[in-house]
């Protein structure tokens, strides 16, 4: 394999499907979030409608195809937009204008945590992008073998932490009272102030958490996604047997994971049956990742389809991921919606998450017909450039 480093086009379509793909896949997971309080996750024995119609099954589907798989996408994703908007480290005129734009990240990244979503990740790729703008004129080999290699030795470790420590939660229970999750959900139904300080208590104990325990493994994602990018495996110059090897082990991966949910969701909730195994498996989600990235951009780059579902999806991804953030609140917690915070299953939420996707997949070919970028990247690159810039194709 060698290193492609041609000029790179204003677009990369597979980028933009991958993007969009990785966009989607993040609200599946992201519903419980906004449907739940935060100490639901800490306390999964004491979440709503647990033994509701489908909700074992619809928490195997999320648990087996989507957890952690699309945020590292997303995560190895973000490395490359750094390299594609900064450059080279040393480059004079882009250098700023990355430090910028990271900059107004971080406070979209404040604005959108603290005032709507306790789960904000833009304030975290701002402070890890800082960190890795220093680091992307490594070469290829460099950054996929120390990318590559924390991502796997984390890995290893939160598996075997897993099948050693099997009940987490049982431990954090101790520290929550037994109505803990019905005093928060009562908490948002109230309205503002207190549903508002309700999100600001979760979202300090979140992002301080995500910074401390994820700083490295998102850093280590983005090293490994800049090297894959130029080592021109997003633009699928790879030969096709890497990309078939990479499915291959992705569907075993796949296999394993749903066998070890099954097993501890036909259990019922927070019994353990696994023996931690379901949480082992969790813990390498980048090779079922690199599956899901292969097999599309196999798809891609052969299949016309494939691009117009997915690349206006993409091409907009910070505007339908803020999107998700204020449909998704409006209903749940903010004070103007009907608040339905804890009122319904798992089963559900994927109502809504299936009926967003269908929002977004229609309306984001629509708008980027007429305008150059989604609404909120235009402020974003706005604010970036310190001017106003165009938005309507011409």
């Amino acid at each position: 394999m060698t290193e492609h480093t041609p000029a790179t086009p204003l677009r990369i379509q597979t980028l933009d499907v991958l993007r969009g793909f990785a966009v989607l896949g993040i609200l599946a997971v992201n519903a419980a979030a906004f449907g739940f309080p935060m100490v639901a996750e800490m306390l999964p024995s004491q979440t709503p409608h647990l033994n509701a119609p489908g909700a074992g099954l619809s928490q195997w589907v999320t648990d087996t195809f989507f957890t952690q798989k699309f945020v590292t996408l997303f995560s190895m994703l973000f490395g490359v937009s750094l390299f594609l908007v900064g450059g080279e480290k040393g480059d004079p005129a882009k250098s700023p204008l990355l430090k910028r734009r990271l900059f107004w990240l971080a406070v979209f990244g404040l604005i959108h945590g603290s005032l709507f979503w306790y789960g904000d990740i833009l304030l975290l790729y701002a402070i890890v992008g800082m960190v890795m703008g220093l680091m992307r004129s490594m070469p290829a080999r460099r950054l996929i073998r120390i990318g590559g290699g924390v991502t796997l030795f984390l890995g290893f470790y939160q598996a075997l932490s897993a099948v050693l420590w099997p009940s987490p939660s049982a431990d954090l229970a101790e520290f929550f009272s037994t109505d803990a999750v019905a005093r928060s959900i009562a908490a948002y139904q109230a309205g503002w102030p207190s549903g508002l300080i309700e999100n600001l208590k979760a979202w300090g104990i979140v992002q301080g958490g995500s910074l401390f325990l994820y700083s490295l493994p998102t850093l280590a994602l983005m090293m490994l996604g800049l090297g894959l990018f130029k080592l021109g495996f997003f633009h699928g110059r790879l030969p096709r047997h890497y990309y078939l090897t990479m499915i291959a082990a992705g569907a075993i991966a796949l296999a394993l994971l749903g066998l070890a949910q099954g097993v501890e969701r036909a259990a019922g909730p927070a019994e353990g049956d696994a023996k931690g195994w379901d949480l082992a498996a969790l813990s390498f989600p980048i090779i079922i990742t690199l599956g899901y990235a292969s097999a599309l951009i196999l798809a891609t780059t052969r299949m016309a389809w494939v691009r117009k579902v997915f690349a206006p999806v993409g091409q907009m991804a910070f505007t339908n991921y803020l999107t998700q953030t204020l449909i998704m609140t409006a209903l749940f917690s903010m004070p103007y919606g009907p608040r339905l915070m804890g009122q319904m299953s798992h089963a559900q939420l994927w109502g809504l998450i299936l009926a967003i996707w269908a929002l977004q997949l229609i309306w984001s070919p629509i708008w980027m017909k007429h305008f150059r970028m989604g609404p909120f990247e235009w402020v974003w690159r706005c604010l970036t450039h310190a001017k106003r810039l165009p938005l309507r194709r011409v």
